[in-house]
């Protein structure tokens, strides 16, 4: 996914293997399949910012540059609040979302200089492991950094007290003292968001509008009827009526008819990705982002639009209820336009959340 045109992303049901990472997956929900394994987001980096809990991992995207040899693999890491209020601001992520960054040359201390396999791992692959190949050790509820481990058993670990009483009510509390059923008893703490794989395809050209040409043509072929000059008044209603309505017919109105027609043709796309190529459609003209609104990379550069997260994928989110549920009319995600290096860290980027307009 390095062109200017644009790629479109689309669900299909998970296929365990290859989600994992040395797969390089673009993948939605379950827990994340970290590409680099130094750097990682430190707890304190995954809380929200308006509520304090713990992130769920929301997505990835495997995003290489292949003209940027550090960059090889890249993949971005979005990461979202499962509480429903949080969503409630509109603009800048306020804090409800975050969105990481990492890359790696293609000779590197993790990975197979060749390309992965594309066949089924070996069975003992099958399920993800809760520690990385460097040592460190993944939280059992949402796959992140996990810095505290239980004091009784020392092998089950956490990136949160609130995690790790997660666990504990889920099952943990019988299992503590069972070490062989640590790492394959993992159980559902009905916190993650349902995982999914995403296939990228490129967007197909627009279908052409009738030009005024055929217009023509379908006047003197007789499929489109003239008006009938025999009544006078009928043809100044006609345009009474039409001037009212594109009077009453909004800025709104028109962005929000253009994004219908845009994504007409492909209606279940999740993800739109074009890198510093065509920016993202927008459902409404309110609360669309200026230049001086998208703040420069920690390097000092410039950031540029690089994809944008559809309304569509919360149909597959599983976060309906009967109050308030997690919302957004788009996400765009901006990154630093050189994809700075910064020691295979993972660096933050920027994300822009815009509303449905209630109007």
């Amino acid at each position: 996914m390095v062109s200017r045109r644009v790629e479109l992303g689309f669900l299909e049901e998970a296929v365990a293997w290859r989600l994992r990472s040395e797969q390089f997956p673009c993948k939605v929900g379950g827990r994340p399949a970290w590409l680099g394994e130094a750097g990682l987001p430190r707890p304190a980096e995954l809380q929200c910012g308006v509520c304090g809990e713990p992130y769920a991992f929301l997505l990835q995207l495997y995003a290489p540059l292949q003209d940027r040899p550090d960059a090889f693999h890249r993949t971005l890491f979005l990461f979202a609040c499962p509480q429903p209020s949080c969503y409630r601001i509109a603009g800048p992520a306020p804090g409800s979302l975050r969105v990481f960054r990492n890359q790696l040359p293609r000779k590197n201390d993790t990975y197979s200089y060749d390309p992965p396999p594309e066949e089924a791992a070996p069975e003992e692959l099958l399920h993800g492991s809760l520690q990385l190949k460097c040592g460190a050790k993944l939280c059992r509820v949402c796959g992140c950094l996990a810095p505290k481990r239980c004091s009784k058993c020392h092998k089950a670990y956490y990136c949160s007290k609130e995690h790790q009483l997660r666990d504990w009510k889920a099952g943990h509390r019988q299992s503590c003292l069972q070490s062989d059923q640590l790492q394959t008893g993992v159980p559902d703490h009905k916190f993650l968001f349902p995982e999914y794989e995403i296939v990228i395809e490129s967007e197909e050209a627009e279908s052409p509008s009738v030009s005024e040409t055929e217009l023509e043509d379908l006047g003197k072929s007789g499929e489109l009827a003239p008006a009938d000059n025999t009544d006078d008044m009928s043809g100044s209603v006609d345009e009474e009526f039409l001037e009212t309505m594109a009077k009453h017919e909004t800025q709104d109105d028109k962005i929000f008819q253009k994004f219908k027609e845009r994504i007409s043709l492909e209606p279940e796309q999740i993800i739109r990705y074009c890198r510093d190529g065509e920016g993202p459609i927008w459902l409404s003209g309110k609360n669309i982002p200026q230049e001086s609104d998208i703040p420069n990379c920690l390097c000092g550069g410039k950031r540029v639009f690089e994809f944008q997260v559809m309304p569509q994928l919360l149909n597959h989110l599983k976060v309906d209820s009967l109050g308030e549920s997690i919302d957004w009319g788009t996400l765009a995600v901006y990154t630093c336009a050189d994809s700075c290096n910064r020691g295979n860290h993972y660096t933050e980027e920027f994300i822009w959340k815009q509303d449905i307009s209630s109007s």
